[in-house]
């Protein structure tokens, strides 16, 4: 038994597309997408993996350096990290990027993994009525719970928020809020904005080492973009809800776009000279997972669903998962012009889509919390994965690794999601679509007038059915029967076959007749009515006359079918059968007529 499993466990491993480089279940890695990165720290070809470890949520928060499987270097962070990413800030030799840490209302950035720089976010405007309900307070001319009163009212009715110091103080109890105010009313009123997301964006040139700017949003919905070197804001665009996720490509100085989504649930789209969103894309549940693919945005959400769209907001298709989202990241493998998107599921798995179709799949001993693909090392192709139990997952793939496009997953094929050519629109087009816009309530009055009157008409043929049994099954209740007919043959003689059931659960039916109504000049039967014996449920009856066409002219006819319960006049059911012209030839002798040609004699046959 022990052999049969060694075996299908080998099988599996050569049939992986991956090899399992480093597995450490107790690495003690807490963190999150926004908060891992690859970089060429040294310059010296190797890429070293770079982590802001969360801690316990309280402290020992750190930024943690890897080599390989082992720890080259750790520095404590004094907040908990938001996100971090790589970037070069200048052209001096030699070529070293640096690391920007997002930490509350900061930017720390690392050099040679050391501390070079930290930037604040500007303050942002205090509300005047604030101040002076603060100046009050520190003149002792109000006590601490009218301080109260007038705080919540200002935050209930106030276009600018309050700062933090006002929203602690009214989180306090009643006895603590005089101690309060005693430390902190010779203080200066500051409202500080904090860092939700940073990523990096181009200067002036597309190459994979030219210098970058920083990209960050905040919590009042700002978006700001720095100078690498002086570390100055060179643009501010403002969003109408607070950012979460980030995707900026482009250059500054020639063209850029800013995809971002919020914690409104929408996802928008940021252009340069433009200091509003250009598009909006409104989702149906929150992202929890934003990655761009080509020209593309995918966009995972809570509902367990992923999205398509292009820049310009248009959905392009949907593929439902089967666990919640937990991260996502783009999988990006240049020297092969392949590209996918890495999705993490609450199920312990992580899924590969391109596009809408799923082209392979991840076990994993635990729930991913980060994914992070890129050049680890000298390895292009490396997958490093960091786990809720705070262990750290490397697996690197296979050179000989082939993805299919094909779907893995059941359901419809691809052909179904092909885009069709859609004809550009026409003038008649254009002209159509404005006058139904300017015509729109007439034109949805009559169409539900038409409606109304198409369903009125088809209920009273329904009823009149019912009444008059037209139908081919019986309403009655007491004799609930069902008939259908076949009609066999090419002509002039045809069998006509009445299959009739009783539907009833255990009631049998009797003392049953069968009528049929035909025009005499085009039909004869042999048996016009006759009676049908007693009807036990379930079975089926068939019951056989047959049908002689005295025309010769291809006609057809109706011919109908009642049938009849002894003592009552109406029908339990009718069942009108058309029947098919004749094929077939007369039974009488062809006639003949003879005349000549040139002394010779023929004769020609008559039908």
């Amino acid at each position: 038994m022990s052999s049969v499993s060694q075996e299908l466990k080998d099988t599996s491993v050569a049939s992986s597309k991956w090899l399992d480089a480093h597995y450490d279940p107790v690495a003690n890695l807490y963190t999150f997408s926004s908060c891992i990165a690859l970089s060429d720290l040294h310059g010296d070809g190797e890429n070293k993996l770079v982590v802001g470890d969360l801690g316990t949520g309280v402290c020992n928060m750190k930024l943690k350096v890897y080599r390989g499987i082992g720890l080259l270097s750790e520095s404590t962070l004094l907040d908990l990290p938001t996100g971090l990413v790589s970037f070069l800030m200048d052209l001096h030799e030699p070529r070293t990027p640096a690391i920007a840490v997002a930490s509350g209302p900061f930017i720390y950035v690392y050099k040679n993994l050391r501390p070079y720089f930290k930037f604040t976010l500007p303050s942002l405007e205090v509300n005047p009525l604030e101040q002076d309900v603060w100046s009050q307070a520190k003149e002792d001319m109000i006590d601490p719970m009218t301080l109260k009163e007038m705080l919540e009212g200002l935050r209930d009715k106030a276009e600018i928020p309050l700062s933090v110091r006002s929203l602690r103080f009214l989180m306090l109890e009643p006895q603590e809020m005089e101690n309060f105010v005693l430390l902190n009313k010779e203080q200066p009123i500051r409202r500080q904005t904090v860092i939700t997301c940073i990523g990096t964006l181009k200067k002036n040139m597309a190459d994979e080492d030219a210098v970058s700017c920083l990209v960050i949003g905040t919590e009042n919905g700002d978006v700001y973009i720095l100078d690498p070197e002086a570390f100055t804001i060179l643009y501010k665009m403002s969003l109408p809800s607070t950012p979460t996720l980030m995707d900026v490509t482009g250059q500054f100085d020639v063209e850029f776009r800013i995809t971002v989504a919020c914690r409104n649930g929408n996802i928008y789209i940021l252009r340069r000279d433009s200091l509003k969103p250009k598009y909006c894309i409104e989702l149906s549940s929150h992202p929890v997972g934003l990655v761009r693919m080509g020209k593309n945005v995918v966009v995972g959400c809570t509902h367990e669903t992923l999205h398509g769209y292009t820049q310009k907001g248009k959905k392009l298709w949907t593929t439902y998962l089967p666990a919640p989202v937990t991260t996502m990241a783009l999988m990006d493998l240049p020297t092969r012009g392949f590209q996918a998107v890495l999705v993490g599921l609450a199920n312990c798995e992580v899924h590969m889509y391109r596009d809408k179709n799923l082209i392979g799949t991840i076990k994993t001993p635990d729930v991913v919390t980060s994914i992070c693909f890129g050049r680890y090392g000298r390895e292009d192709g490396t997958l490093i994965m960091t786990t809720k139990g705070g262990g750290l997952i490397v697996k690197i793939l296979k050179r000989t690794a082939v993805f299919d496009d094909r779907d893995s997953a059941p359901g419809p094929p691809i052909a179904q999601s092909i885009r069709l050519n859609v004809p550009k629109k026409t003038k008649l087009y254009v002209d159509q679509t404005l006058r139904e816009r300017e015509n729109a309530v007439a034109m949805h009055r009559a169409f539900q007038m038409d409606l109304s009157r198409l369903r009125l008409a088809a209920a009273r043929a329904y009823v009149k059915a019912l009444e008059s049994s037209l139908t081919p099954m019986s309403a009655s209740l007491t004799e609930p029967l069902k008939m259908n007919a076949v009609v066999q043959g090419l002509g002039p003689s045809f069998k006509l076959t009445l299959n009739i059931q009783n539907t009833a659960a255990s009631r049998p039916v009797m003392n049953l007749a069968i009528s049929f109504l035909y025009d005499e000049n085009l039909y004869s039967m042999r048996t016009a009515f006759f009676k049908i014996p007693l009807l036990v449920p379930g079975l089926n009856y068939p019951i056989d006359t047959f049908v002689e066409c005295l025309s010769d002219k291809g006609i057809s006819d109706i011919i109908k079918v009642f049938v009849l319960r002894e003592g009552k006049s109406a029908p339990l059911l009718t069942a009108h059968i058309n029947m098919p012209q004749q094929l077939g030839f007369s039974t009488e002798p062809p006639k003949t007529e003879s005349f000549s040609i040139t002394g010779v004699q023929r004769s020609l046959r008559w039908p």
